[in-house]
């Protein structure tokens, strides 16, 4: 779907402990749009969260994996460095998401291929 209405944007879903303040957010994106997280928490906060949402203080966690070229069997050394270059040229995630830089923590892991 190249874009989803604003009602069927943001689904917050009941995890059954009403007094933890702690609430289970999916938000839908088309593939023609630009996803923002911070403007869909937003949306998240009218939409019925167990608490209350501080966007001005939130925190965003990301993750990231580094690729490397091994020495294992099973590709060719040249496919192997094709490979790790084409995932080297992905667009920044917390600008992806349009999350705030100064709040955003990434935490990564290297994987040899």
């Amino acid at each position: 779907m190249p874009h989803v209405p604003p009602a069927d944007r943001v689904v917050v879903d009941d995890l059954g402990y009403t007094d933890d303040g702690i609430s289970h957010v999916t938000a839908h994106f088309g593939h023609m749009e630009d996803p923002n997280v911070p403007a869909v928490l937003r949306l998240a906060d009218t939409a019925g969260l167990e608490g209350p949402l501080d966007l001005d203080d939130a925190s965003y966690f990301l993750s990231t994996i580094e690729l490397r070229v091994g020495r294992e069997p099973g590709m060719t050394r040249w496919r192997k460095r094709l490979f790790v270059a084409t995932a080297r040229i992905t667009t920044d995630a917390a600008e992806y998401f349009g999350l705030p830089r100064d709040r955003t923590v990434i935490m990564g892991s290297r994987i040899t291929v």
